[in-house]
């Protein structure tokens, strides 16, 4: 029946024992101990076994929730654990067989109250104590057990290889279910994502898996749907009554039953639910009323699950097909490869172990492999350690790589994600006790990927035909016997050196391409990788590179899935010399002529080059300079390496004031100069400042008072009304490296207290920043208050932000202002503006500020259209009424929240060229290939490094709230009709007013939606509107980073959480359109993200289309976001920044226009 017919469960068990009258003495004084009560009050357990029964459950769990060791080793009777789970087990038998044919009994196991991946208690103890929970209730009677409430991925696999074990030594077929716990952040405790959580736990051969607990049905759609999307199994639901509002009677559980049944319906009808029930806050009342919502013998919803092969790590999963590239597993950290790892293993320094593993996912990697083996050293040792370490710490999935099956065995009781397994052959054999037959089990037990090597008992296979062979008889073993997916196996078919001149291995290279070619071609599902240095081995670095880069190229043509590589070593076919990767090529494919041997060509190309360390040799030449020129590169570099030795040694013989300004300011001056010409980008920028900022703090103690006056002081803010800082913040730090005092007041400054700060400080200057369109008026305002106040001529005022142009501020604004006032385009205009004032205040007669810029064509008011009758004139935009054009039928009306979207599946819509060249600043010279270099070599590591640390610290709390609004537009107005009677037209729920273009084609958002005639004749048109949040985390920390002078950190970690907001929404948008049933009109992502390569169109109050900013109350009226943590401020900001809404419009002309 499991997965044929929806089950209905029964509701909480602890939620009724809380309201039954009990004593001490039920608890034998372990109070809070409910599984006491199967013991010594069997009466209460059967009475609400019995009354979830009665409303309609078909199935009831026991009361074992908590008979495990770590809950039970709290009250100090671990040794009762069989006991009171088989008389739990044997309670609820008794309920469900007196209830009839048709009802079950669901085994209860928690998770107990100890992580082991945090180490709380070991693996082995957790899963031999789930055995004998399992073993006494197959005892007792159970049908299958439920593992639930899982927060730790570690301790749910212990559970399910506890209870498989006690199934096979019971020789019974126990059906398994296991319910991950999400948390409101959108992710297990820990982190886990929930694709990570189904990567997990999936091939450990559930039977279900589903969520329970921490939130109600509302916060679980996402993951629901992610599972319903992915999973092969079953899925079930078991949520809490809402989410606890807590009372000073303590939490109270809000949804009530009519509630519940509601959205555990729209689950089983969405998602393909086959089992629901009820958490915490759940009664009998909850669960009959879900039972007449669902009806008897009710079919499970067909599901079409997309089945991918992945590994995780804890916290996500990654696909071990990647789509664009091969999958890249770090060879760093191996100790028989990496010198550097086995030196840290060796010295017991875990941290730069864990710093290696990471620098591998910035450098691209997208699994570890991690090997341990070392003579005389306890390999099993070694592995618990690094990989309880590397579990926490490292966001990328591992691949555990040892000749030792007990090495092995430690690594996967310490990973809490799915690890490939490197490796098993036929070295010795496949009979008993060989290797293979004593790997396998452990490999199956844990449900690992593995990496299947072309060795045989006659040794490694050389040819094409035998690698081949081998590779058959491999995959036959672990399909046929082992019951291995063939998409979960990598076969390798073995790389050796071909640069050693022995003419036996000439053709090794073009052997194992030909045995790829050929085991792909055969085996389309089933995986391929290679570990590609072996193929250069012998040659010197330089050269490696290059016929490592060139023969990988090679395999993944030749159908390579995923290498084990260093993926900072590898280069792109198209930046190697044309001739030296023409020699590699003649090499591996061995094209040698009576004239000419590509391995001799190849030695003489690369005799006498070096790949030494650029980082070295630059060392060496900065020692060479002068003391004062060394100080000034340093501040250049943004090296802080030798820095304070540096500063030092100056200290011996010049005053701290002489080196700041003779030193370290010349070369602030100089890292100006090089970012004006384009020849140094943003990031470096503000690492050079983040070096000034070290050395001023160095110097400091070194100052007199006198000293510390500064150049002169700028009071810096973002105008009321504008919650942007970014731009404000890098005048901060780049005017303030450069010797400046600056007081930084912050976002939605009124002028008030501007002025106040100006008088405070002795001010000498004014800076405003803004980006809102709408700030531009604001900074018009507040120059005249300044004229009002009569200081207006006291300060100059320099202005900056998106919004504004350089002949709006020193033309328009300039000609209404008694003072002075410059716009600067960006931070070193701020200085250069700064640079000026000073001097001119200093009474240099050379001094002055830069010519106002006046507008070159005086602006002509636009010709508009009137209309006849005074009315607006719509534009010519196609009607969207049968016959013309069709209207996608929503698929609900209302609104909804979505939380707990995974990370990877926002990275994808993620704007990069936005990011990198944008947010971040990697713009190289014009008409070179410096971009695409600094974003290859500086962008794309960060980038991975930055996510990585966005996954393990949780940084990311996206949340979504949407809605589907039937509606009709009457003029420039769109009026919303109210979604729980959509076709009734004078329901009016909300109305927005548009602004109309006032010439060309007059377009206006209301004209692409139906008019009231229209609707009437074929009913209301469908707007939905969406708001989406990366969350408050961001904010927090970007302003640590800030307050902590890492600039560059927060330039790159603020600009982009601002564009995962903007992916979020790019995602949120397709989501729509995919229920709207137009995805299929949808481009290739990059043309969507950038030329809306889609139907219709995603509008956010503030723009061109309709730039008023207050109708962003009504999105907040409809949608709620406050659920997801958002809130609009009194100038209707949206708080946290990293947040943006949308009205989205479906009509295939509704395109970017301004008005």
């Amino acid at each position: 029946m499991l997965g044929h017919e929806v089950i209905l469960g029964d509701g909480a068990m602890g939620t009724m024992l809380q309201a039954a009258v009990l004593g001490p003495d039920d608890f034998e004084g372990h109070d809070g101990c409910n599984e006491i009560l199967n013991v010594t009050r069997p009466d209460v357990i059967l009475d609400i076994h019995r009354a979830y029964l009665a409303a309609g459950s078909d199935v009831i769990e026991t009361n074992t929730f908590g008979a495990n060791a770590a809950a039970l080793g709290e009250y100090g009777i671990t040794d009762r654990l069989a006991e009171l789970a088989g008389a739990g087990a044997r309670l609820a038998r008794q309920a469900a067989d007196e209830a009839g044919p048709g009802h079950w009994v669901f085994g209860s196991i928690g998770p107990g109250t100890k992580l082991p991946t945090l180490g709380h208690i070991d693996f082995v103890t957790l899963r031999d104590a789930y055995y004998t929970q399992v073993s006494a209730m197959i005892d007792g009677g159970v049908d299958a057990v439920q593992i639930e409430t899982c927060q730790d991925l570690l301790q749910a696999k212990a559970a399910v290889i506890g209870a498989r074990r006690a199934a096979r030594d019971a020789h019974v077929d126990l059906p398994i279910i296991v319910d991950i716990t999400v948390e409101t952040t959108g992710t297990m405790l820990l982190g886990s994502e929930t694709g990570a959580a189904l990567t997990s736990l999936a091939p450990l051969g559930v039977d279900v898996i589903g969520l329970n607990c921490a939130t109600g049905p509302t916060e679980m759609s996402e993951h629901l749907r992610y599972l319903s999307a992915h999973a092969d199994c079953a899925v079930m639901a078991m949520p809490n009554a809402g989410l606890p509002e807590l009372t000073a009677d303590g939490a109270v559980y809000p949804l009530g039953p009519d509630e519940f049944a509601r959205a555990q319906l729209d689950y089983v009808e969405r998602y393909g639910l086959a089992i629901v029930a009820g958490c915490c806050g759940t009664t009998p009342e909850h669960i009959a009323r879900l039972r007449a919502a669902l009806g008897a013998h009710r079919p499970v919803e067909h599901r079409d699950p997309e089945l991918v092969n992945t590994v995780s790590s804890l916290y996500s999963e990654v696909e071990l097909r990647q789509e664009t590239s091969y999958l890249a597993v770090g060879e760093r950290t191996n100790a028989n490869g990496s010198k550097a790892f086995r030196e840290a293993m060796l010295a017991g320094d875990l941290e730069t172990c864990i710093d290696l593993a990471k620098a591998q996912s910035r450098e691209g990697a997208h699994c570890l492999d991690l090997c341990v083996d070392y003579v005389g050293r306890d390999g099993v040792d070694d592995m618990a350690e690094l990989s309880q370490r590397f579990s926490t710490a490292v966001t990328l999935p591992v691949m555990l790589d040892s000749t030792e099956p007990e090495v092995i065995r430690s690594g996967l009781e310490h990973l809490a994600g799915r690890c490939i397994i490197n490796s098993v052959n036929f070295e010795d054999g496949d009979q008993p006790g060989s290797r293979f037959a004593r790997l396998m089990p452990i490999i199956a037990e844990h449900g690992a990927a593995v990496v299947a090597l072309t060795i045989d008992e006659e040794g490694q296979a050389r040819t094409a035909e035998r690698k081949v062979a081998i590779a058959e008889r491999l995959v036959d073993q672990l399909v046929g016997t082992w019951g291995m997916d063939e998409g979960d196996i990598l076969v390798d078919c073995l790389t050796f050196p071909i640069a050693t001149g022995q003419e036996e291995t000439r053709r090794d290279g073009l052997e194992t391409l030909n045995a790829i070619s050929e085991f792909k071609r055969r085996h389309p599902r089933a995986g391929t990788t290679l570990g590609v240095s072996n193929i250069s081995f012998g040659l010197n670095a330089a050269a490696r590179v290059v016929l490592n880069s060139v023969f990988l190229h090679e395999a993944v043509e030749a159908g390579l899935d995923s290498a084990i590589v260093r993926a900072a070593k590898i280069m792109p076919m198209e930046r190697i010399d044309p001739e030296q990767r023409q020699v590699a090529l003649d090499l591996i494919y061995d094209r040698r002529t009576p004239d000419y041997d590509p391995l001799t060509r190849m030695l003489d190309m690369f005799a006498g080059v070096s790949s030494a360390d650029v980082r070295a040799e630059h060392a060496a030449e900065l020692a060479a300079l002068p003391l004062n020129e060394r100080l000034r590169q340093r501040i250049i570099d943004g090296d802080t390496n030798g820095l304070t030795d540096d500063l030092d040694e100056a200290l011996r013989t010049r005053g701290a004031l002489d080196i700041l300004n003779s030193d370290l300011l010349e070369g602030m001056k100089t890292v100006g100069e090089l970012f004006g010409s384009g020849q140094m980008q943003l990031p470096f920028v503000l690492q050079s400042a983040e070096t000034m900022k070290r050395a001023v703090a160095h110097l400091e103690p070194h100052m007199d008072s006198t000293d510390e006056a500064g150049k002169g002081t700028l009071v810096l803010a973002t105008v009321k009304g504008d919650v942007h800082d970014i731009g404000k913040n890098l005048v901060d730090i780049i005017v303030s490296n450069n010797g400046y005092t600056v007081v930084n007041l912050g976002i939605k400054q009124p002028i008030s207290a501007i002025v106040e700060a100006v008088k405070q400080n002795h001010a000498d200057a004014i800076g405003m920043s803004g980006l809102l369109v709408k700030s531009t008026m604001v900074m018009k305002d507040n120059l005249a208050e300044l004229d009002r106040l009569g200081v207006g001529k006291d300060f100059p005022v320099m202005l900056g932000g998106a919004a504004l142009t350089r002949t709006f501020v020193e033309d328009d604004l300039q000609r209404d202002f008694s003072g002075q006032v410059r716009y600067a385009k960006d931070a070193f205009e701020g200085l250069s503006l700064m640079d000026s004032v000073m001097a001119i205040k200093h009474g240099d007669p050379d001094a002055a500020l830069p010519e106002p810029r006046k507008h070159r064509v005086v602006a002509r008011p636009r010709a508009t259209v009137e209309p006849a009758d005074g009315g607006p004139v719509r534009s010519d935009v196609a009607r969207p009424v049968p016959g013309s054009l069709d209207v996608p039928r929503a698929p609900w009306f209302g609104n909804r929240m979505a939380k707990g979207i995974g990370l990877a599946e926002i990275t994808e819509w993620l704007d990069e060229r936005a990011l990198f060249t944008g947010r971040w600043g990697l713009r190289g010279p014009r008409k070179t290939d410096g971009t695409r270099d600094l974003i290859e070599q500086e962008g794309r590591p960060r980038l991975r490094g930055w996510l990585d640390r966005i996954a393990a610290e949780g940084l990311a709390v996206p949340g979504v709230v949407y809605g589907y609004f039937p509606c009709y537009s009457q003029g420039n107005t769109l009026i919303l009709l109210d979604p729980t009677t959509p076709e009734a037209l004078d329901s009016e729920a909300s109305r927005f007013d548009f602004p109309r273009q006032a010439a060309g084609r007059r377009l206006c958002i209301a004209d692409f939606f139906r008019d009231r005639r229209e609707a009437e004749e074929f009913g209301p048109d469908t707007v939905a509107l969406q708001l989406v949040t990366m969350g408050e985390r961001f904010s927090q920390v970007t302003a640590e980073l800030f307050a902590a002078n890492a600039y560059r950190d927060y330039l790159e970690l603020h600009g982009l959480s601002v564009q995962l907001a903007e992916a979020l929404a790019e995602l949120w948008h397709h989501r729509i359109r995919t229920e709207l049933g137009i995805a299929g009109e949808d481009g290739e992502m990059t043309a969507m993200l950038q030329k809306q390569a889609y139907r219709g169109g995603r509008y956010s109050f503030g723009y061109g289309a309709c730039p008023d900013l207050d109708q962003r109350s009504l999105i907040e009226d409809l949608l709620q976001p406050d659920r997801i943590g958002v809130h609009l401020s009194e100038e209707f900001q949206l708080h946290p920044e990293q947040s943006t809404d949308a009205i989205v419009v479906t009509h295939p002309e509704a395109k970017y226009f301004n008005t």
